[in-house]
């Protein structure tokens, strides 16, 4: 499978007028190339939903990217605006990416109550949010990443995409309450 093409956006006020420097989307950018995924845009907005959104359609619908990661913006802060902005422009809801990153998160702090992140699908992209700490948007990326390629593969219609149903099959023979 080809590298998974994927954008970061990061919203922050502070950070979209200079204030304080983005630390989170540089992170996720040198963890998505370490684990040789390719990172061919990466935005910085502010915590506005008009342009959030206008940025997720227009990075979506260019089909140049297979994921798009956002940082920022999920929490109860009136400003944070992120989960409406993507759940206005996703075509299908992907509820269990959030419920997963979170179920893990409370593991880590209780604070992971609080995230209201998303996660959908725009024609054939991916777009989840993840937290606004560096440390937080890495650890909720690794609780979910060993899923995403085969989410991917998935979307994109890829023939090789049903082999990654071999290891849920292994599963179901190994343990026998996975039998439909």
């Amino acid at each position: 499978m080809p590298a998974i093409r994927v954008g970061i956006l990061t919203l922050s006020d502070r950070s979209f007028r200079n204030e304080r420097p983005d630390l989170s989307g540089p992170a996720l950018v040198e963890h998505c190339q370490k684990i040789g995924w390719s990172v061919s845009k990466t935005a910085i907005l502010p915590d506005d939903l008009a342009p959030i959104s206008s940025l997720l359609i227009d990075w979506a619908d260019s089909n140049e990217l297979d994921l798009i990661l956002t940082t920022g913006g999920t929490g109860f802060a009136p400003r944070d605006n992120t989960p409406e902005a993507t759940l206005a422009v996703i075509h299908r809801a992907a509820p269990g990416l959030a419920e997963a990153m979170r179920s893990a998160s409370l593991t880590i702090t209780p604070h992971a109550m609080l995230s209201r992140a998303a996660a959908g699908i725009r024609n054939r992209t991916l777009i989840i949010n993840l937290p606004g700490s560096p440390r937080a948007a890495i650890e909720n990326l690794l609780i979910i990443q060993p899923v995403l390629p085969h989410a991917v593969q998935l979307l994109q219609e890829d023939a090789a995409s049903e082999a990654g149903h071999a290891f849920q099959d292994k599963k179901k023979s190994e343990y026998g309450h996975l039998q439909p």
